[in-house]
């Protein structure tokens, strides 16, 4: 079906994409704005339908960073979930003495100034360089700035040496909340000892349910593929998530976060709950709380991937899975 002149086009791209068509829209002037992308070619019909009924009236070389970004606020912020959106709304406040400079006109030295001078921790320094992306990458789609600086832009790293486990009370706390949301991913952490990046690279079929037990790991040869029972108090955890068949175990809406992203959502949550952790002190949690209740070094080191100092402990004490778990249920938080 040909569409009416100046109505919008739709094409398939591609390769095999969750969403292969995209949908445009001619600016008039030679440049053509992405409105999005769809599942279907009916989908994509129906979104240049509801473009063409309240266009994106937007002047490209005068919108501003403010005008950019309630603008995303309106067509793009409503696409993610509500703790990431939140998140990136709220770090705005510090992207402020920008508000009124016209987004083209912005370099990235001033972007980065919005990180340095924030007096932040290093997560929300994290969440205001993703918004900067988001709103990089809204640019680029409406054709406003070929630019992106977001790629250049630097946070301050989460600093490893610091790692101070989260106390009972926190923990009491977690529990609490535990229907916030993405509250679960916190505990889920805490009760097992994964690095951020190996969480969020487990996939329904590195866990198995009748078993107990996950399978993953990376970084070292002691830490990839080893197994960590699932404690008893995350298990309703896990299969709820797993119930939607995600393609990670850390999903939303049907697609993998990145690490960047659950930082983001990280830094809220511990705003809401006014903590200061990062993801990696669960990871030092875990450990802690399974030497303070007296577990076996051997198993303790097979369970966090580290290899065990003692040579002989090391090469002649093959642990079991029941092992493993009954070192894990020794965490009574």
């Amino acid at each position: 079906m040909k569409l009416p002149n100046n109505y919008g086009s739709i094409s398939k791209l591609s390769g095999k994409r969750r969403k292969p068509y995209i949908v445009r829209k001619s600016t008039g002037s030679g440049g053509c704005a992405i409105i999005g992308y769809a599942e279907s070619r009916e989908e994509g019909l129906a979104m240049l339908a509801a473009y063409n009924a309240n266009p994106w009236d937007i002047d490209k070389a005068k919108i501003t960073l403010q005008g950019l970004f309630d603008l995303w606020k309106e067509k793009k912020a409503p696409k993610l979930g509500k703790s990431n959106r939140a998140s990136l709304t709220s770090v705005f406040n510090y992207c402020a003495p920008l508000a009124d400079v016209p987004f083209k006109q912005i370099k990235a030295y001033q972007m980065q100034d919005t990180i340095d001078t924030c007096g932040k921790s290093p997560s929300t320094q994290g969440a205001i360089k993703n918004l900067w992306g988001h709103l990089d990458r809204f640019a680029l789609e409406l054709d406003i700035s070929s630019s992106r600086y977001s790629e250049l832009l630097t946070s301050e790293p989460i600093p490893e040496t610091s790692r101070l486990p989260f106390t009972s009370e926190e923990i009491a706390r977690l529990w609490e909340h535990q229907t916030d949301p993405w509250v679960d991913t916190v505990l889920i952490f805490i009760y097992s000892g994964w690095r951020i990046s190996e969480l969020l690279a487990l996939a329904p079929v590195d866990i198995d349910l009748e078993a107990g037990t996950m399978k993953g790991g990376t970084k070292t040869k002691a830490g990839k593929g080893r197994i960590v029972p699932i404690h008893t108090k995350i298990r309703g955890f896990i299969e709820a998530r797993l119930a939607s068949n995600p393609p990670r175990l850390i999903s939303h809406k049907g697609k993998p976060v990145s690490t960047t992203a659950y930082r983001a959502l990280w830094a809220d949550i511990m705003d809401k709950l006014e903590m200061q952790h990062t993801p990696h002190e669960c990871r030092h949690t875990f450990e802690t709380l399974l030497d303070a209740a007296g577990g076996n070094r051997r198993c303790i080191d097979l369970l966090m991937g580290h290899v065990s100092k003692d040579t002989g402990n090391r090469v002649y004490n093959h642990k079991t899975i029941d092992e493993l778990k009954a070192t894990v249920e020794l965490i009574k938080v």
